[in-house]
């Protein structure tokens, strides 16, 4: 199955991502594709649901070393030698195995399947305790073979002596920058004074930038020094001979150790899913190859406390759901939290949610989501929902859930709807579950007329005119066209009038005995004044269109904006759509819908005095003057 990106998954997956603790369980995690079949599916639910179980009674899976083990091992690998703290890391992680099968042997009842998964771990606890008898704090210590501890104790003398050596030098501290020893170029000096170099028999190994101090090694320590960096060079070759061991010992059970490596990726990626699930309050859901899609109180994850619980059923008694309702009032929210919901059970993961929500196994889950609202893009909105469709209807089958927002918007109402009708239809007959938003009366209708439909509606509050973000199922959604009108002071008998229209669709065509010549009241003129406003959204009957007012004019004219374009049309043939105040927010630059950004600007340039903006007005006056026509 295909996850939309509609959905959003990919930030449930990063979230998730947070919390695995390997850099090899991260990756493995953002290649995992959903469940292929329901038996996988049902396993990944009942892992979470275990590891859930686990955390909530205070057990912590110690995934010791396993943050940093897949590059030491690739180093093994590729024929390196570890170093100290990664033989230390190294030694952890072989540790940690025999401590996590324990703790899942006494967590068996709770989490019996992650209990097989541990069983598979084998006990390396030999070479890991080889490990920390041989490195400590960091380094090899001296008891990890006898030639080491045999050097080290060499060393130990040649530095006694030279300590003797340079105590002698102290008592002429005065010859001194510092009353001790500093090693230089892997010799050991004293810092003389430049002045006193003369007053030293020995060897000058380097000077200082500024020339005032002299590091130089005595007579005297010359051959301790010699003997001891002899020294500490077989000091070397014997740790590295100890670090190659531990690593050898280590690469000959490494095929052994990534299988156990395997399976403690999978318990990190099991055990992010459960921290994750946790925090979001999530709770196991229930996937079954019954065809019942059952939403109880489901909280979109992204949403946080912000989310309003959905609730819905379907495929049970109906099998497609249109849902009605306002702009911005929950809608598309409600066709994500479904596919997100879906995708999430593929991959063991749970919203929160009261306990009772089941979804079907899903061979395919599709969804057209977009911005429908652009009146300039219209076309090829239209065109790319089209396309996106036709792919739908293609490839939708039983075992699948279509989500389709605001279906046949962004062409002619009636096309749309007849077109969005018989697409429903097609993906109907599909056998795939479907839930579909929409504004249009006609789909409604046949939401309420079709025996495997369902309507639902979002919750309006009509006295505030404010959505609620709740879904109503059973429900159809009434005209907020008409609320918002009566609430913008457009006439109570229009409004009803308009209601009657709808229900019947009946027009008036009746002729008014208007006498010739009789000008109109100043007081209805006022009030047609009162009526719009600039920036308002009007419907004109001369052109047929949409547009956006702009001002009136004298005798009863007013200008409007096209796609752009000025046109100057009688004010009564202009009926308002949606006050300016429900369109922009408080503030907007109404300026902007109708000139362009250049010459907006330019304006402000010239308001504020700008003299390059003046020096083109002037410009242009003076080619103005020019090409005038002499008489």
């Amino acid at each position: 199955m295909k996850i939309p990106q509609a959905t959003e998954f990919e930030q449930i997956k990063e979230q998730v991502s947070k919390k695995i603790i390997s850099d090899y369980g991260k990756a493995r995690f953002a290649n995992e594709k959903p469940a292929a079949t329901i038996h996988s599916a049902q396993k990944r639910v009942t892992e979470t649901t275990e590891a859930m179980a686990l955390l909530a009674a205070g057990r912590q899976v110690p995934f010791m070393g396993l943050q940093h083990v897949l590059h030491h091992t690739e180093k093994i690998e590729k024929g390196f030698v570890l170093e100290p703290q990664e033989l230390i890391e190294y030694g952890d992680f072989l540790r940690s195995f025999r401590i996590i099968r324990q703790l899942f042997e006494k967590n068996q009842s709770i989490a019996p399947r992650l209990h097989q998964y541990a069983q598979g771990l084998e006990d390396f606890s030999e070479i890991a305790e080889m490990i920390f008898q041989k490195i400590r704090n960091g380094q090899v210590d001296s008891n990890a073979s006898r030639e080491l501890r045999k050097i080290r104790g060499t060393i130990e003398k040649y530095e006694a002596d030279l300590k003797k050596v340079f105590a002698k030098f102290f008592k002429e501290s005065r010859y001194l920058q510092e009353n001790r020893v500093i090693k230089k170029n892997d010799r050991y000096t004293l810092p003389v004074r430049a002045e006193f170099q003369q007053q030293f028999n020995g060897t000058i190994i380097e000077r200082s930038n500024k020339r005032a101090t002299v590091f130089i090694e005595p007579e005297a320590a010359a051959r301790l020094n010699d003997r001891l960096i002899l020294a500490q060079a077989e000091e070397t070759a014997a740790q590295y001979q100890v670090l190659s061991e531990l690593t050898g010992a280590i690469a000959e059970q490494m095929n052994a150790m990534f299988a156990c490596l395997d399976i403690l990726v999978v318990l990190d990626i099991i055990f992010a899913r459960g921290k994750y699930c946790r925090e979001i309050n999530g709770q196991p859901i229930t996937i079954t190859e019954e065809e019942v899609l059952l939403l109880d109180h489901v909280r979109h994850p992204l949403l946080g406390s912000d989310a309003v619980p959905l609730s819905l059923k379907l495929g049970e008694e109906n099998r497609c759901m249109v849902i009605t309702g306002p702009n911005a009032g929950g809608k598309t929210v409600v066709l994500k939290t479904v596919g997100l919901v879906c995708a999430m059970a593929h991959y063991g993961l749970f919203p929160a949610h009261k306990g009772k929500s089941t979804v079907p196994f899903l061979k395919s889950l599709w969804m057209d989501i977009g911005d429908q609202q652009s009146l300039e893009n219209s076309l090829s909105t239209f065109s790319g929902h089209m396309s996106n469709i036709a792919q739908i209807m293609k490839n939708a089958t039983r075992h699948s859930i279509v989500l389709l927002d605001e279906i046949g918007s962004g062409t002619e109402p009636n096309e749309g709807a007849a077109l969005a009708i018989a697409i429903m239809e097609s993906i109907y007959r599909s056998g795939a579950l479907m839930i579909a938003t929409t504004h249009y009366g006609e789909i409604k209708q046949f939401g309420v007329d079709h025996q495997d439909f369902e309507t639902a509606a979002m919750a309006f509050n009509a006295k505030t005119l404010t959505p609620k973000y709740r879904l109503l199922t059973n429900a159809v959604g009434d005209s907020n066209a008409f609320w918002i009108a009566e609430k913008m002071a457009i006439p109570v008998d229009v409004v009803q009038t308009a209601k009657e229209y709808l229900k019947h669709k009946t027009y008036s065509f009746e002729k008014q005995p208007f006498e010739k010549g009789k000008k109109q009241p100043p007081q209805q003129e006022a009030q047609i004044d009162l009526i719009f406003q600039k920036g308002d959204l009007v419907f004109s009957t001369k052109h047929n269109q949409r547009g956006l007012f702009y001002e009136y004019l004298e005798q009863g004219q007013a200008k409007i904006s096209i796609e752009k374009q000025f046109f100057v049309v009688a004010a009564r043939r202009l009926q308002l759509l949606t006050k300016r105040e429900v369109l922009y927010p408080a503030g907007y630059d109404l300026d902007q819908l109708f000139v362009e950004f250049a010459q907006r600007k330019f304006t402000r340039d010239i308001e504020r005095g700008s003299k390059k903006a003046q020096k083109q007005l002037r410009k242009a006056a003076q080619e103005r003057q020019t090409n005038r026509p002499v008489d």
